[in-house]
């Protein structure tokens, strides 16, 4: 916490169970840990990472993704900001899709989204499109509930355009003690794995947000 921003770099392993195929199991990612940081200011650093990766591609690479065949154009529309939507916003727009008969499965409130609804949802923007405030019991137990509605976690999901889904995902970690305990027994979660979370909680009440880059398997 005294640092600030801090981050890491390195080979990642996945151990939850995913509904898309596009989650790989072994990647490299980048995970920077902000202390003192909310939702809001997570959303805000995950936008000017990819506009600043995009516009720096652009500049340094632009032959190269031209011989490739890649249409740059669409690049040169990924400018901030980048439009956020609520989870709730996210079903009536698939619950709408489905009813229209553009979706085959209907989507139900409280489920995570698959690759069919993420890929729907990015159809319908020209850039990445920030997904936040998810049913926490669909998300890991360490994110903060969200004061107004405890039922949903302070999270974000970054979802790519072109049907590539989720890129970034992150959250504002929880800062009570007692209730990261009180949520480590109701998930049946190992204590002796869960000790670093711990730690942060108890050394301070600050709120430590954390947001994950899957970038290459």
């Amino acid at each position: 916490m005294a640092l600030g921003k801090v981050y890491s770099f390195g080979p990642t392993f996945r151990a939850e169970k995913s509904k898309t195929r596009r989650h790989l199991t072994e990647f490299w990612m980048v995970e920077p840990e902000v202390a003192y940081a909310e939702l809001d200011d997570l959303m805000d650093l995950a936008e000017g990472l990819i506009n600043f990766l995009v516009k720096r591609c652009l500049e340094k690479r632009r032959g190269d993704l031209q011989t490739i065949g890649r249409d740059v154009t669409k690049l040169e529309k990924i400018e901030a900001p980048f439009p956020r939507i609520a989870y709730d916003e996210a079903v009536k727009m698939l619950e709408e899709a489905h009813a229209k008969g553009v979706l085959e499965n209907k989507f139900e409130w409280g489920g995570d989204l698959g690759s069919p609804d993420e890929t729907y949802i990015s159809s319908q923007f020209e850039k990445p499109v920030m997904v936040h405030r998810y049913p926490a019991q669909v998300k890991a137990f360490y994110m903060e509930p969200d004061p107004q509605r405890p039922e949903l976690a302070l999270c974000v999901d970054v979802l790519a355009p072109e049907g590539y889904g989720e890129i970034i995902g992150g959250s504002q970690r929880m800062a009570s003690y007692e209730l990261l305990v009180k949520r480590i027994h109701e998930t049946a979660f190992p204590k002796k794995h869960s000790s670093g979370t711990l730690t942060c909680a108890n050394l301070a009440a600050c709120r430590t947000v954390a947001s994950v880059w899957e970038l290459s398997a």
